[in-house]
């Protein structure tokens, strides 16, 4: 049996070597003291591991390159998933937006079962091992450098990850082995990341929640996401799964372009509704003052920043409010406006947008067309999805796909 190397013990290195391990003899090097150490903390520790849905919807929420992908959700699809860590004792449940989450609500179950999936499978788990430099001759990689020691090998996955959240050991390996052997590596950014405003009102409702609300953002006046869900102010910006995916629409746009949006906070109502909604509250509020008029209709923490923004004095009574007043309220409740200037970067992103150039990966097997007995799987390729399990879906249909067609 032949002998194979996966660098990086992450959900796409870890799927990938107990697969592999079926049919070779298999090392997993991890840099850190731990597996999984992004896994732990994905669903703010209760691991979003896949969506229930068909491989077409897979598709339709993967942004980047989702066709490349089309072997591997139909080969290892979110049904698969669900049973791969069912057979190994972690039971799932399904939540609101198809999101499936271990019962027991803990992402270490996760990384326990994918731990015991590779020891049932002997794989040599090597931890604190960092793979330094492949040396490549006649077209194959014959070697690792591994903490200053080589180790011969007969086939690579590489299944590294990006650049978000480097504190998990995310620093570019991969990226690196792959230019040096001749892979492309399209521009990255940071995605699925907290959006930075210019205005300054934002630091005012610093921790204010919000849902069902509808963002809408513009790059150079032109609408480029539209959605619907719940998000939260902070003290540079926005954030929240609303605002998340939103960020995947303008990575990379904010030196070249005019970044702008608006804030529905009210998008059940149409205009006219919500000018008869504010006039039945001026009616019942009638001997108060405007800024103590709008309790009902807006969360306690906007309202000063939304009578600020209005123009209207906020101890003018109801019942003097103009009817072109009430108009610019709703104006500014319908389309509260933001202007996006940048985001957090890699240290909050959920996911890196780009990677390996997918043209020079065989979608059917993640096998290079550069490096005969290359392979890779997950966050490292140029592909990417938005929140709600998708990208490990990724993770562990590339990791299946790349585990599975090394040769035997």
């Amino acid at each position: 049996m032949k002998k194979t190397i996966v660098i990086g013990g992450g959900p796409a290195g870890m799927i990938a070597s107990g697969f592999a391990a079926k049919n070779n003899n298999v090392i997993l090097f991890e840099k850190n003291k731990k597996l999984g150490r992004k896994l732990f903390i994905t669903g703010k520790g209760r691991c979003n591991v896949t969506n229930a849905c068909d491989p077409e919807e897979l598709i339709q929420n993967t942004p980047g390159n989702p066709y490349f992908l089309y072997s591997a959700f139909y080969t290892f699809d979110s049904y698969a998933t669900m049973n791969f860590f069912e057979e190994l004792g972690v039971r799932v449940k399904v939540e609101r937006g198809n999101r499936v989450f271990p019962v027991s609500e803990k992402s270490s179950d996760i990384v326990k079962a994918l731990t015991r999936f590779m020891e049932d499978n002997n794989v040599d788990i090597r931890l604190n091992s960092n793979v330094e430099d492949l040396i490549v001759e006649d077209n194959k990689i014959t070697k690792a450098i591994v903490n200053n020691q080589e180790i011969d090998v007969e086939n690579v996955i590489i299944a590294t990850g990006g650049l978000s959240y480097p504190v998990t050991g995310s620093d570019g390996d991969g990226y690196k082995f792959a230019k040096k052997m001749g892979h492309k590596v399209t521009k990255l950014y940071p995605s699925l990341v907290p959006l930075k405003l210019e205005e300054k009102w934002c630091q005012d409702l610093q921790g204010l929640s919000l849902k069902n609300v509808e963002l809408n953002i513009f790059i150079d006046n032109k609408n480029v996401y539209k959605n619907f869900g719940e998000m939260m102010f902070t003290h540079f910006g926005i954030t929240g799964p609303l605002v998340l995916k939103g960020s995947r629409s303008i990575v990379g746009k904010y030196n070249n372009h005019k970044i702008t949006g608006y804030i529905d906070l009210k998008p059940a109502l149409t205009d006219k509704e919500l000018d008869s909604r504010i006039l039945r509250d001026f009616e019942k509020f009638i001997n108060k003052s405007f800024k103590n008029s709008l309790d009902e209709l807006l969360p306690q923490k906007i309202i000063p920043t939304i009578i600020s923004l209005s123009n209207i004095d906020e101890n003018k009574k109801v019942n003097s409010v103009t009817k072109d007043e009430r108009r610019r309220l709703c104006n500014i409740i319908k389309k509260l406006p933001i202007t996006i200037i940048g985001d957090n970067g890699y240290n909050e992103a959920v996911i890196t947008a780009g990677g390996i150039c997918v043209d020079e990966i065989d979608p059917s097997t993640m096998k290079s067309k550069i490096i005969d007995n290359l392979y890779f799987a997950g966050e490292v390729i140029d592909v990417d999805s938005y929140t709600g399990g998708f990208n490990l879906q990724i993770a562990f249909a590339t990791g299946y796909l790349a585990g599975n067609n090394i040769n035997s």
